[in-house]
């Protein structure tokens, strides 16, 4: 499963560790995904979700229909 956020589109992030003495290892900031269960009441059902955080407090803030609108997204592209 990729890790990668169906509604905003949030990726990892790529970047280095800096030690003290300015050694570089390669690092991943993964994004904050989370699988959730909304009931979208237009459709009157439950659909399942794997969207980031900052994502599903826009959903309880708009709605998922009205997000899904704004992004040009469809249901069909963003459930598991």
């Amino acid at each position: 499963m990729s890790k990668r956020c169906r509604l905003t589109g949030k990726r990892p992030l790529t970047g280095n560790n800096v030690s003290h003495a300015h050694n570089k290892t390669r690092r991943r900031q993964l994004p904050n995904l989370q699988t959730k269960r909304l009931y979208v009441p237009e459709l009157g059902r439950w659909v399942k979700i794997r969207l980031s955080a900052r994502a599903l407090r826009t959903v309880t803030k708009k709605g998922l229909m009205s997000f899904m609108a704004d992004q040009g997204l469809s249901l069909k592209d963003v459930t598991c």
